[in-house]
């Protein structure tokens, strides 16, 4: 039996295309292909089958061919988050912290997200000839900023907030129509909604829904628990 004790080998190195992927790397690869639709270098179809297969994607690897024969992708894979961005505290919990990104898709359909639910930090909504309504008046917010990239070809992405919260937008028409009604809200810890969007031949809105405050949904809960 030999009793020498042998030093451990040094783990190998992970090769960067095995690296897992983060949402920040699937994200910015969506913005790439966003960008490539718009400047016509991707025809909707291929946009939306790349887009698809962001969000399916394990690794950094997994990414590269989706940008590779794109001009911002065309240095290699995206190189993956350094880590995760500092949140400020604002008093809400941190559940959803690191999740995934929600993703809604309507393709020759509809797709609706209403009533009391909790909205995470990003949510991805393509629409493809397609319909998608995002209700965020009786949404419960665990975190202080919510993002919400929005693509619209063909179709509809409408996004409604209550009139207390800070509503902020920054997005582009090609024969279509973005617009956002941007609000502030009278509380500085308010929750924060960022839509980004395009809209090709299509619209993405977001607005402000007259009457709704968060307030009225923990009012009721107050109540229902009093």
């Amino acid at each position: 039996m030999d009793l020498e004790k042998h030093p451990k080998k040094p783990a190998a190195p992970v090769a960067p295309g095995a690296i897992r992927a983060s949402d920040a790397d699937r994200d910015r690869v969506a913005d790439i292909l966003r960008d490539a639709l718009a400047e016509g270098r991707l025809d909707a179809d291929e946009h939306s089958e790349r887009v698809d297969a962001v969000y399916r994607a394990k690794t950094v690897g997994d990414l590269e061919p989706l940008v590779g024969d794109l001009p911002a992708g065309a240095g290699g894979a995206p190189r993956p988050a350094a880590g995760p961005e500092p949140r400020a505290a604002y008093g809400y919990g941190q559940e959803g912290a690191g999740a995934p990104a929600d993703t809604l898709v309507a393709v020759f359909s509809s797709n609706v997200r209403k009533g009391r639910w909790r909205i995470g930090p990003r949510t991805n909504a393509f629409s493809l000839f397609g319909n998608i309504e995002v209700d965020l008046t009786e949404a419960l917010f665990a975190q202080r900023e919510t993002v919400i990239n929005a693509t619209s070809v063909f179709g509809n992405v409408e996004v409604r907030v209550p009139e207390n919260i800070s509503l902020r937008g920054n997005g582009t028409g090609i024969f279509g129509n973005f617009e956002v009604r941007t609000l502030e809200g009278p509380d500085p810890d308010a929750p924060v909604v960022i839509v980004n969007g395009l809209a090709v031949f299509g619209n993405v809105e977001a607005k402000p829904k007259r009457g709704k405050v968060i307030a009225d949904l923990r009012d009721r809960l107050r109540k229902r628990l009093g």
